[in-house]
């Protein structure tokens, strides 16, 4: 069930990128009167210069923000490795109680146990470690197309648009 919900978080991380490239496009109203074709050209100077003065082009963040996440490793063995573990130190017990047999199946049962318990909290800790850089580089992204609007906004105020 928690993969499923990783899986569906980090499927739908590009809809979000590809909404705030699209949820934040400013409106522009040329207030001076200028023709659609003259506003055009001044909408990519403007879309130029501000990518130029903050180092951000929102139609390159936007394709990188598609892009597919890396995907996690798979199961680690931790059981099998546990299990192993514990059929070790179950047969030490099981000689020293007189039955190797049975000591070395309840270690491995319990190692077995303890390998998965290892591994739910590692793929646990994986996922987190993905939200969190996930929500970083949400912020990054807000951050740096918050700044790349409003030089957008000054170059388009500067040539007589009003901008919202």
């Amino acid at each position: 069930m928690r993969r499923i919900i990783l899986l569906m978080t980090i499927m739908t991380l590009p809809a979000l990128f590809a909404d705030l490239a699209f949820g934040q496009d400013l409106i522009v109203f040329p207030a001076k009167g200028q023709t659609q074709e003259q506003m055009e050209k001044d909408k990519s100077d403007c879309y130029q210069w501000a990518k130029q003065q903050t180092g951000f082009d929102p139609m390159q963040a936007q394709q990188q923000a598609q892009a597919a996440p890396p995907q996690s490793q798979g199961p680690s063995g931790a059981r099998i490795k546990g299990a192993a573990r514990g059929a070790a130190v179950g047969t030490v017990t099981g000689a020293i109680a007189g039955d190797t047999g049975k000591g070395a199946a309840a270690g491995a049962a319990g190692g077995a146990m303890i390998g998965g318990m290892r591994s739910r909290d590692q793929r646990r800790q994986q996922a987190q470690a993905q939200q969190q850089q996930a929500e970083q580089q949400a912020a990054a992204y807000d951050q740096k197309r918050t700044t790349y609007n409003r030089a957008y906004s000054a170059c388009m105020e500067a040539k007589g648009y009003t901008v919202k």
